[in-house]
């Protein structure tokens, strides 16, 4: 892309309406992306890790792009009431980048690689906050949205004077201001229309009829042809006022609505929101009843007398409360794929859910009926035919089975952990073959299993199977852990389950069967920075991936060397540790005979290593004679350690006995491997 088209684009979104500081750090990192992206299309990545990064990259920048033009194309007024879900996104946008860049960082040559660590840097160290005088704008305008139950023409002095203050701090102040606003609702209407958003187009339309209604604080200067069909600004027409009950319709369905979150954010699925305060729960527990409640809420409920279910109106037998760690787990997993902080604390206030249950409560406390739409959010409920129930809302109708299909969803997981926990080895191996097919394709099921106990339960298989010599069953396992470590948030769970020590064993059998797919899981490890600090630690993880490099085919050499890369990068103690292993020789045919990949990541360890030889140089020079004449001829590598007190102490048994092998017929290749780069 050249420069012309950069600064296009940099005009374009830093026009922005609102969240203008959001706005200039994102289009400054996505034109910095834009102008490297030719480079790293033109690096033509063969393999299907390449092709993927490249691909999750150009939909990052498309992310980024669209919340840039959000931000310039939108509504002033819509843009200050959900505030809040902006800014979730920039920072789902930011957080996407980052991921992406580190894919694409590990395919491309060194040159190239650089600029992309300059850029995660900066993304790393950008914070995104919403203007406080933006923020304030929009509080003051859902106040307003909660409040107004009902319409009409009356002049509410209240509604005026929030309504003039937000006009005002938004620069809606003449009318072209007026009309460039009124179009850009105009258009979220039509949007929310096609979506059939009946909430967003409910609420839309208000903030046009507010706009319409107290056209007059604006000057006359343009008027909006388009405008309600040549009615005056001031008169909305009968299809406004239509919307404007319609809205009055939704505040009283939906009671209280956080307007800051409803923007285009993600609705959490009911069974994961609080009957009483209808939020996201943080510590959701079980009653008597099966219901599950935020515990402060049902605390509160229980301590204002009330003895009762607050959503079925059942008496209940006790009072206890038990955790619901399942309904945790959802929670966090739906938190993790929407990009929403999973909540840290309980609502604040209950709102005004809690007083109509209440009221609710108190008018049925002597109706002994309990109504049939209590049952339980964690059993599946009979799902009747839409045709049969003709006298409940279709929205109704879909929430409800939607709630069901992730609920038996739910069971199918508990019946499959149930499977693998048996003694008979044959089920527990047709159930991870289904298992492994299932997470191949499926994104979603690796954030639920990952969160509902499969992790360990795969580890723990796999481990059995190993001892069991089972091989289908090994590869089964093995392919299925794979891929649920390519979901970032199951590889903590991957460690505390010890599967570095498996999959170390399987890495080092010589079988090329095993060893390609338990390197490629050791690479999705080695992306987090516990990962890379745990595989450093492993006792003899290193010396694995060194005999991979002297023992392997060309893609297992590529990954062992790749993941080496990852290990060293910014670690001496690493580098000192891969360097006792005497892996020059091996780096250097590679850097020769390997893959396109393996022969750019050999080169990139072996500067890398130059790097460190040339750091250490000074001190090398003094203690250099005096370590000759007491020292075997070894390599280089490995006597440029000497000084280490960590390498002093280790025993080299194994590295000398695989180094016999190489270092005859490789020592000319010794003598040129740190002058590749020169």
């Amino acid at each position: 892309m050249d420069v012309s088209e950069l600064e296009e684009n940099l005009f374009a979104v830093s026009d922005a309406k609102l969240h203008r500081d959001m706005c200039k750090e994102l289009s400054a990192v996505y034109c910095k992306v834009l102008s490297i992206f030719p480079s790293l299309e033109e690096a033509r990545p063969r393999s299907k890790s390449g092709i993927q990064a490249l691909c999750s990259l150009h939909i990052a920048l498309e992310k980024a792009k669209n919340i840039l033009q959000h931000c310039s194309e939108s509504s002033k007024l819509y843009l200050a009431i959900t505030g809040d879900a902006v800014l979730l996104k920039f920072e789902k946008a930011k957080s996407a980048l980052i991921d992406s860049l580190r894919r694409v960082e590990d395919i491309v040559p060194s040159s190239i690689g650089s600029q992309i660590l300059e850029v995660v840097g900066e993304l790393e160290h950008t914070k995104f906050f919403l203007d406080p005088s933006e923020k304030e704008v929009g509080d003051r305008i859902i106040a307003l949205l909660q409040q107004c139950k009902k319409f009409d023409n009356a002049t509410d002095n209240s509604e005026l004077e929030i309504f003039h203050h937000a006009a005002t701090r938004l620069s809606i102040t003449s009318s072209r201001s007026a009309l460039a606003e009124r179009r850009a609702l105009k258009k979220l209407i039509d949007r929310a229309r096609a979506e059939e958003d009946k909430r967003k187009e409910s609420i839309v339309a208000y903030l046009l009829h507010l706009m319409r209604k107290y056209s007059k604080l604006f000057r006359n200067e343009i008027t909006d042809e388009n405008d309600s069909q040549g009615s005056p600004p001031a008169s909305p027409t009968g299809n406004e006022d239509r919307a404007h009950h319609a809205f009055g319709r939704q505040i009283s369905k939906f009671g209280s609505i956080n307007f800051k979150k409803s923007g285009q954010a993600p609705t959490p699925p009911e069974e994961l929101r609080c009957p009483i305060s209808l939020q996201l729960m943080c510590d959701p527990v079980i009653i008597a009843s099966g219901q599950t409640y935020e515990r402060v809420c049902i605390e509160k409920w229980f301590g204002d007398g009330h003895n009762s279910c607050p959503k079925t109106q059942q008496q209940l037998p006790h009072l206890s409360l038990t955790p619901n760690y399942c309904v945790k787990g959802l929670i966090a997993s739906w938190c993790e794929q929407n990009g929403i902080s999973v909540p840290a604390e309980p609502p604040e206030s209950l709102d005004l859910n809690y007083w109509r249950l209440a009221l609710s409560d108190t008018e049925s406390a002597n109706s002994k009926s309990v109504d049939s739409k209590g049952s339980s959010t964690l059993k599946a409920p009979e799902t009747v035919p839409l045709e049969e129930r003709s006298t409940i809302d279709k929205e109704d109708v879909t929430v409800a089975d939607e709630e069901t299909s992730e609920i038996n969803v739910l069971e199918k997981y508990q019946d499959i952990l149930a499977m693998l926990e048996k003694e008979d080895l044959a089920k527990k191996c047709k159930v991870v073959e289904n298992v492994r097919l299932v997470l191949k394709d499926d994104e979603e099921a690796r954030i639920l299993m990952g969160a509902n106990g499969f992790v360990e339960a795969f580890s723990r298989f796999l481990e059995s199977a190993v001892e069991n010599t089972e091989t289908q069953c090994q590869l089964d396992a093995l392919h299925a852990l794979y891929n649920l470590s390519t979901h970032s948030p199951n590889i903590p769970t991957l460690f505390s389950s010890n599967i570095i020590k498996t999959l170390q064993l399987l890495a080092s059998t010589g079988d090329h069967l095993w060893i390609e797919k338990s390197l490629a899981v050791l690479l999705n490890l080695a992306s987090s920075h516990e990962g890379k600090e745990e595989m450093i630690s492993s006792q003899g993880m290193i010396n694995t991936l060194a005999t991979v490099l002297d023992t392997g085919d060309t893609i297992e050499q590529e990954q062992a060397v790749a993941c080496l890369v990852i290990l060293c990068t910014g670690r001496e103690r690493c580098i000192q540790m891969v360097l006792q292993e005497g892996v020059i020789p091996s780096l250097v045919s590679i850097s020769v005979n390997g893959s396109p990949r393996g022969r750019d990541k050999s080169q990139k360890l072996l500067m890398m290593f130059r790097e460190q030889r040339q750091r250490e140089q000074p001190s090398l020079n003094k203690e250099e004679a005096p370590r000759k004449s007491v020292s075997a001829p070894l390599p280089m590598s490995v006597s440029g350690q000497a000084s280490s007190p960590e390498s002093e102490g280790k025993p080299l048994f194994k590295s000398i006995s695989r180094r016999k092998t190489l270092t005859r017929p490789l020592r000319f290749l010794w003598k040129k491997s740190y002058s590749l780069h020169h």
